[in-house]
């Protein structure tokens, strides 16, 4: 729904926090998995008008004589489709597609989590179905991410201090209000209480840092030197004021973000 690992990660705590803000112990909630789907409908709906990233809407109109086969193919299509593609669908596209082809949801199913109407989702399903196979017989163009001069000229200095384990330089770049998570483990504030985290670096010998983009955002990407397949890891963002780091995010403890994410290195 979001087109990134990075926001689906963030959209998912929200879900999970709200959830349990929804529901106490004595509380019965009938059909669970419905109810999460719409948690989380809602809250990648507000994560993307947040961003103003979608404000297209479908018109309703009378779809309600479609055949609503869950298509086979139209699922497969769906499963195997990157979410680069996804992302060009509408967002009541988007919805009805996930939630039917990729989740397996009924299309009354559809329309509890989603609280629009059969004859809407329907013709959502339909033009959904549509443009993704028009997506999949068409030649992907994919532009290649670029890093600003000043930002590759920060990240390299971090990563190459970083890799020399110069660490007392590294602290030197975080700010006195810096924050820090640590992706399903840990965060963190101020600078005294994040310079902790490096020390945890310090003791291990399993990484090396390069940099390159995740979901097309400059990041940090975190790779085992002792493992001849090079592969990626785990990854960091940060995120400056100036010369100083005021931000960082690591998705090292969170593989499960890895399978789904677009990445490359600035080297190509």
């Amino acid at each position: 729904m979001a087109g990134s690992v990075i926001d689906g990660e963030d959209i998912v705590q929200e879900t999970l926090l709200k959830a349990v803000q929804a529901v106490d112990g004595s509380a019965v909630v009938e059909r669970p998995e419905q109810w999460l789907f719409r948690i989380a409908h809602n809250a990648a709906q507000d994560h993307l008008r947040r961003r103003r990233r979608e404000r297209s809407r479908i018109t309703e109109v009378d779809m309600t004589m479609i055949e609503d086969p869950s298509g086979s193919a139209d699922a497969r299509l769906a499963a195997a489709t990157g979410l680069r593609s996804f992302m060009r669908l509408s967002l009541a596209q988007r919805s009805a597609v996930i939630l039917v082809d990729v989740l397996g949801l009924s299309l009354h199913e559809t329309c509890e989590v989603t609280g629009a109407t059969l004859a809407a989702t329907k013709a959502a399903l339909h033009r959904g179905r549509a443009q993704l196979r028009l997506l999949a017989a068409a030649p992907e163009h994919v532009a290649t991410p670029r890093l600003d001069a000043e930002d590759e000229r920060r990240l390299r200095r971090y990563v190459d201090l970083f890799n020399a384990r110069d660490f007392d330089a590294v602290r030197a770049l975080i700010a006195e209000d810096i924050k820090l998570e640590v992706v399903n483990r840990t965060r963190m504030r101020g600078k005294a209480e994040v310079s902790t985290y490096f020390g945890n670096y310090d003791r291990a010998s399993d990484w090396t840092l390069s940099i390159g983009f995740v979901d097309g955002r400059p990041a940090i990407l975190i790779r085992n030197p002792g493992e001849a397949d090079g592969a990626v890891r785990g990854f960091m963002l940060v995120e400056w004021r100036d010369e100083r780091v005021v931000q960082i995010r690591d998705f090292r403890y969170a593989p499960w973000c890895l399978p789904d994410a677009e990445i490359s290195t600035v080297d190509g």
